[in-house]
Parts: C-alpha cells; structure tokens; sequence
C-alpha cells in the first residue's frame, strides 16, 4: 500500500490546492472513453469501497499497520487540502475540486440534509475517511477511466456535483440545508478515522433492524473496528424499517437458481424463519433457517436442500437487508425485510437517533467503529 509521501508527491504534481477563488477543474472525457464506461464499470471491482445503501459490496482490505497521533473531531483547521477527481457519470466529465468540497457533495447524495448536524458531521468524517484511504492507496479501482481518483455512483460514494449543488441547492430553495451540509464538512475538516494510525474502511448503510454485523459474515473478513453492535435507536424513527415483498413459487425457484430441480407443480416454500425449525413434510421445498449473525440476520439457510448464506438470498431476491422472515400467502411467498444494507459499519438512521438523545459525532462514530482514533489528514501528509 502506497504511503503518504507518495500522496503528497503527487498532490504537489498535480497542483492540487486550488487558487481562492478558482472554479473546479472539468475535463471531458473522449466519447469512446466515456460511451464504453457503463460496459468498464461492471468489469472492475474495487478493493476498499464503502458499501453504500445496496451498492456494490467488496471485501475489505486488510487492516494496515502503522501508527499515528490521534486527534479530536469538531475542530476547524486550516491546511493545504488533498484534491479529488470524480468521474460524473451521467455527463462523461471529470470533477477536480478540493478534499471538503468532496466531502461536502456526498453529504447532499447520502444523508439527508434535515438530519442532526451531529449524524451529519459523523458522516463527513466516514465520507472524507473513505477517500482519504483511497487516495493513500493510489486506488482507482471500480473507475471506468484511470484519470479519475472515484466515481459519483453508490459503487464508491454518491456524490452531487458542484454544478447541480449550485443550480438546485443553492439557487433551488434548499441554501438553508446546504449550509448546514457546509457546516458539518467544516466543523470536522480534516478529521478521519483510523485503526492503528492508517485510514479504516468507514463502511456505513442506512438502517439496521436493531444491531449492525461483524464485517466477517457479509465479507467473510474480519476486521477488528468492524464489529457487531447494537443499534437500537432508529428502530423508532425509521421509515420503512420493515418491508414485505411477494414472490411466486416458480419465481422464487428461478431466481434462486433452483427450477432445475425436479420438482411437482404444487410445490411449495414452508418456513417459520426460526433456527431450526420442523419443515412441513407437506412441503416439497422446505425452507431452514441454519444459523444466525451476531447481528441477527440470516447466516445459513437450507432452501429445498441446497444451503445459501444470507447475503447470496439477499442478493439473488434483490432484498433490502439480510435480516428477513417469510410466510406462505395462498400462491405467493412473503419475505419481510428489517433494515436496508449490508449492515456494516455506521447504521445512518442509527446515527440520526443517537444524535436526537444528544450524542455528539465523535461518540457516534467510536459506537459503530470499535476501537478507532482520530487523525487529521494534515497529520499524516507530513509524514
């Protein structure tokens, strides 16, 4: 892994504080560059993403070694900022602007703008957290074009671009809420999270039924600062926590993989979404629930024979979270979800309750990362 060294070499190369004043840099890509990239995106997997609200969810890296003076978040300070180039993917154009203006456009893409400033500031410091990690690696992976450092998709970090912030924000009867968005970047500018002095993967989602997972069960990697916690806040105050979608027996099957098995026409899905459940012997695709996470989502299930872990039903059915129950309905099958995301990391709506009973950001971050310090990215530019 790349060091900071090499980070600031480059920062110099590239000119990378903008002059007061100065307008973010845009390049258009190529047509033939940017017409291919939907085709690139799908062929590239990133290898320290931030799983965000359903994206694409890789496998973490490992957890670095090396150390690093802490610092508190909540304290503005002044120094030379990183750039970041972000690849907009709806106009084939390069972004470049500076490491908070960054920060501030993801803010406007992932949470909403009426949250506490606290859950609002917790989210700058894992947004800027997830970049700042990128950048030291020299990681470009899961971008269609190598000029760009990220991209404006859920793959990486959404992101709204400074032109739309602008237009529709600024000038669109939302300034109110885009300085309060402004406020959460700048009252914890510069500040990140780290794990034994390096940049953690802030992986964040938005709503957990009650505890988030250790980051082993969905990635099958465990990282120390990525633990099962529980998350009781947003239980109360989450739209939508709960959500029942139906399927069809020959649906299911197929999208399962399972239609090939031999199976007669009546077939059927039963299950009480219990560990261990007895199977209707009526039933000729019983359904067992194996094992359960720390965070009480479905670990193992065995579906008319063939075992699958939460994550692949999730991801084959297109749930919302791997925390479900189902029940037969005359023809249909009805899963019922809790939560929306893979559960890792920082629970968004988690977040937003903690801050309502008075929890400042930095609390709100040490409860969901275990073990985490504090580092500003001045801090480690000078090493």
């Amino acid at each position: 892994m790349r060091d900071f060294r090499y980070l600031k070499r480059q920062m110099q190369k590239r000119r990378l504080v903008r002059r007061p004043g100065s307008a973010p840099r845009l390049r258009r890509l190529a047509p033939a560059a940017w017409l291919a990239a939907p085709l690139l995106a799908g062929l590239l997997l990133p290898l320290a993403l931030v799983p965000l609200r359903g994206g694409h969810e890789p496998v973490p890296p490992a957890v670095p070694q090396a150390t690093a003076s802490p610092a508190a978040p909540g304290t503005a300070a002044e120094a030379p900022q990183p750039e970041v180039s972000v690849y907009l993917s709806q106009s084939g154009q390069i972004e470049t602007l500076p490491l908070e203006d960054y920060v501030s456009g993801v803010l406007a893409a992932e949470m909403p703008a009426d949250f506490e400033l606290e859950a609002l500031k917790a989210q700058a410091v894992a947004a800027r957290t997830f970049i700042v990690r990128r950048l030291m690696a020299g990681d470009h992976s899961g971008v269609p074009v190598p000029e760009a450092d990220v991209s404006d998709t859920v793959s990486h970090q959404a992101y709204v671009s400074l032109a739309t912030l602008e237009r529709d924000w600024e000038h669109g009867g939302k300034s109110a809420a885009l300085a309060k968005l402004r406020r959460a970047a700048l009252e914890t500018r510069g500040v990140i999270m780290t794990y034994k002095g390096q940049p953690i993967t802030a992986s964040f989602f938005a709503s957990s039924g009650g505890y988030t997972e250790n980051s082993e069960d969905y990635w099958n990697f465990a990282v120390p600062y990525l633990r099962s916690v529980a998350s009781p806040w947003e239980l109360a105050i989450t739209p939508n926590l709960a959500v029942t979608v139906s399927f069809s027996t020959p649906e299911l099957l197929s999208k399962l993989g399972l239609e090939s098995k031999a199976l007669p026409a009546s077939a059927g899905l039963s299950a009480t979404g219990k560990v261990n459940p007895v199977a209707s012997s009526s039933s000729a695709l019983p359904a067992v629930v194996l094992s359960l996470t720390d965070g009480h989502r479905v670990k193992a299930i065995s579906i008319g024979g063939t075992v699958f872990s939460g994550r692949e039903v999730r991801e084959k059915l297109g749930l919302r979270s791997s925390q479900f129950t189902w029940k037969r309905q005359g023809s249909k099958v009805l899963i019922t979800t809790y939560g929306n995301g893979h559960g890792v990391g920082m629970s968004q709506w988690g977040a937003n309750g903690m801050a309502k009973e008075g929890s400042t950001a930095t609390q709100i971050l040490k409860h969901y990362y275990s073990g985490i310090s504090f580092t500003q990215v001045s801090t480690l530019l000078k090493k």
